[in-house]
């Protein structure tokens, strides 16, 4: 697996490396935004680790280009531990969220933990998603769970790796209503700084992708106290 590291500060960087190395990752690091984009455009990756506080290009930026028309998971670093910066990174669609100073071990971890969670390198995917939109008579949503994959209304949806775990929690189990906690624990279980605005947050980025194929429909039902349902119809 190819992780990209884009962090200005090379002492960080050196035990990030290492850490990352010591996994079996193939690792490559860029000092800045820019440097990070020309690697991106002579050879793909299947992992981002992007430090926020960059010199030439903001984390959230960078992050918004380099995924330009691929698919590729992010985890974002920050000296700064505000609540306003993190529900940033997931609103954009960050996979996780890492706040310095930090164990590399544990990063290394995140980094794999998020790999296995995205499903990279599952092969067949791109087939079983052809074959499941072919034999897509339903109305309302079709799953896909080996490509991890989610129609509406027969239009495939651009989902982040958040959205498409919770819209795929709530098709588990549809009409029944489940609760922030239970959607936090089966789907943002690792993301450990993760909060319950963080469902209310998702469920409203949801919402308008929705709206964008059917301007008129709300399948997910929001109950007061109690949590989120979704009507399959």
């Amino acid at each position: 697996m190819r992780i990209l590291l884009v962090e200005d500060e090379s002492a960080i960087a050196d035990t990030v490396l290492y850490a990352l190395r010591a996994e079996g990752f193939e690792a490559v690091h860029c000092l800045t935004g820019g440097e990070a984009l020309r690697e991106v455009a002579r050879a793909p990756f299947d992992l981002a680790v992007l430090d926020i506080g960059l010199p030439d290009i903001g984390g959230f930026a960078l992050c918004r280009e380099l995924r330009r028309g691929r698919d590729l998971p992010v985890i974002f670093l920050t000296a700064q531990n505000a609540e306003a910066d993190r529900i940033l990174g997931l609103e954009i669609g960050a996979d996780d969220y890492v706040t310095k100073p930090f164990s590399p071990r544990e990063l290394a971890t995140r980094v794999r933990v998020v790999l296995r969670r995205a499903g990279v390198g599952n092969a067949g995917a791109g087939i079983a998603a052809a074959a499941a939109a072919a034999a897509d008579p339903e109305p309302g949503f079709a799953h896909d769970p080996e490509g991890k994959r989610i129609r509406y209304r027969g239009q495939a949806l651009d989902l982040t790796r958040y959205e498409y775990g919770l819209l795929a929690a709530l098709l588990q189990r549809p009409g029944a209503v489940l609760s922030r906690a239970q959607l936090m624990d089966r789907v943002w279980g690792d993301a450990l700084d993760s909060g319950d605005r963080t469902v209310d947050t998702h469920i409203k980025t949801l919402r308008a992708k929705l709206r964008e194929v059917d301007a008129e429909a709300d399948p997910i039902r929001t109950h007061r106290g109690l949590g989120y349902s979704l009507d399959n119809g």
